[in-house]
C-alpha cells in the first residue's frame, strides 16, 4: 500500500463510490438496540467474494450467501443481530430465503443477488414480521457518508462495545471500506463473525475472491481470541466499479489487506474482557504451516491467557503449549521473549523472568524455534474475569 494511503476509522462501507447503507431497529433485539443492517451495491459493476466459517455446524444464512456468492456478484447485503438463525433446520433456511426475497423486492432485483447473514443466540428462530418490516425499514433509510456507515456498523453489534469500521482511498482515487463485528467466539478459519468490505475499483468477482483470500490470511485468519470457530462467520467483498479504475492485483490486494489489518486490530482490542492485546510472533520455524500451529497453540492456551491477565511472564508455559502444538519443535533450540526480556534461550533459563514487564495493555510473546526462516504473528487476547463473568451469562 502506498504510504499516502492511510486508513481512516470514521468512514466505512459508502466511503467507496456506489454504494448506500442502512443500520435500523426492526424489534428483533428485545433491548430495543439496532439490529439489522442493509448495504446496497449500485453498481455499476456487482461483482461480489466471500469466505465463510469452517464449522461444519452452518447458520442457514451461511449456506444461503455460499449458494448465491458460486456466481460472483452481489447488489446487496443483509444482516441482522440478535439472532443466529443457526440449528433451526428446513425453517430456518426458508426463513433466511425469504429474507432475501423481501430484499430483493425492495430493491427490484433478483434473491440470487442478496446475501443474509445472521449473528446471535444459536438455536432460535427469528421473529420473522420483525425482519421483513425492517428490510421495508432500512431500505427508506439507505444513505452514504459517515452516518449512514457508522449506522451500518453498529445494527451488527452483539457484545461489542462500539462499532468497528475503516476505509482508505489510493492515490489513484479509488478506495476501499467496511465494517466488522465481532468480540467473541473470534477464531480463525476464515475472518471474523460479520464483516462487509466495498470497494469502487473495476475489478471481476474471480479478481476478488483471489485478493480476499490473501488478506484474510494475513490478517482475519490470524486473530484467535477464544478457539471458537462460529456457525455464522461470514466475509463478504462487494465491488462497485463506481470509480472507473481498474487497480494492479497487487495494489488492490496491498489496500484491502491494509483496511482489513485495522478491522482486525479493532475487534482484537474491543474482545470480550480484554485487559491485554497481545501478539505471538513465532520465528525460525521449518514451515509457516509449523510457524502458525505454534502461535495459534500459544494464543488459545489458558495457562497461557490467564498468565498474561495476571501480567506474570510465565515462560514455562508458552514453553508447555509450544511442545504440545504438534509442530516441529526441538526443545534444545527454543528461545522466548517476553516484552523484549530474553527469558529462555537454547531451552535454558535466560533472564529472571521479572524483568518482563507485562503492566502494559501490549504485549509481545516472541518464540524462536530455531529450525528454519518462516514466520507467523497471530494476535489474541487475555482470559480475565470479565470474560468469564460475560461468556457465562450470554443469552441475546
Amino acid at each position: 500500500m502506498s504510504s499516502e494511503s492511510t486508513v481512516d476509522q470514521r468512514a466505512g462501507v459508502t466511503a467507496p463510490a456506489g454504494f448506500r447503507a442502512a443500520g435500523i431497529t426492526a424489534g428483533i433485539k428485545e433491548s430495543g438496540n439496532p439490529d439489522l443492517t442493509l448495504v446496497v451495491n449500485d453498481g455499476p459493476l456487482t461483482s461480489a467474494a466471500g469466505v465463510f466459517t469452517t464449522n461444519k455446524v452452518k447458520a442457514a444464512p451461511v449456506l444461503w450467501s455460499q449458494q448465491v456468492l458460486t456466481h460472483r456478484s452481489l447488489k446487496a447485503v443483509v444482516l441482522n443481530s440478535g439472532g443466529a438463525n443457526a440449528c433451526t433446520g428446513p425453517e430456518g433456511f426458508q426463513d433466511t430465503h425469504a429474507t432475501a426475497e423481501k430484499v430483493a423486492a425492495v430493491l427490484n432485483a433478483g434473491a440470487i443477488d442478496v446475501a443474509v447473514c445472521s449473528t446471535g443466540l444459536i438455536g432460535e428462530r427469528l421473529p420473522m414480521a420483525a425482519v421483513l418490516s425492517g428490510v421495508d425499514k432500512a431500505a427508506a433509510a439507505l444513505a452514504s457518508g459517515r452516518a449512514a456507515d457508522t449506522a451500518a456498523a453498529t445494527a451488527v453489534m452483539t457484545t461489542d462495545t462500539h462499532p468497528k469500521q475503516a476505509a482508505a482511498t489510493h492515490p489513484d482515487g479509488w478506495s476501499v471500506g467496511g465494517f466488522v463485528k465481532g468480540a467473541g467466539m473470534l477464531a480463525p478459519n476464515l475472518a471474523t463473525m460479520l464483516s462487509v468490505i466495498t470497494t469502487d475499483a473495476n475489478l471481476t468477482g474471480d479478481q476478488l475472491d483471489t485478493a480476499l483470500r490473501v488478506a484474510t490470511a494475513a490478517t482475519f485468519d490470524r486473530l484467535d481470541v477464544d478457539g471458537g470457530t462460529s456457525t455464522n462467520d461470514t466475509l463478504l467483498l462487494l465491488a462497485s466499479g463506481a470509480s472507473g479504475i481498474t487497480p494492479t492485483d497487487a495494489e488492490f490486494t496491498a489496500l484491502l489487506t491494509a483496511v482489513a489489518a485495522d478491522l482486525v486490530h479493532q475487534l482484537q482490542a474491543d474482545a470480550e474482557g480484554v485487559t491485554k492485546e497481545v501478539a505471538i510472533v513465532v520465528r525460525g520455524a521449518a514451515s509457516e504451516a509449523d510457524a502458525v500451529l505454534v502461535g495459534r497453540t500459544v494464543a488459545e492456551d489458558n495457562l497461557v491467557k490467564t498468565a498474561l491477565f495476571g501480567s506474570d511472564p510465565n515462560w514455562g508455559r508458552v514453553a508447555m503449549a509450544t511442545g504440545r502444538s504438534g509442530a516441529n519443535v526441538d526443545p534444545d533450540k527454543l528461545g522466548i521473549t517476553i516484552n523484549g526480556a530474553e527469558l529462555l534461550i537454547n531451552g535454558l533459563p535466560a533472564k529472571n523472568r521479572s524483568e518482563a514487564d507485562l503492566t502494559g495493555r501490549d504485549i509481545q510473546v516472541v518464540i524462536d524455534l530455531n529450525l528454519g526462516y518462516a514466520t507467523a504473528t497471530i494476535l489474541t487476547t487475555d482470559l480475565s474475569h470479565a470474560y468469564v463473568d460475560e461468556n457465562s451469562a450470554y443469552s441475546s
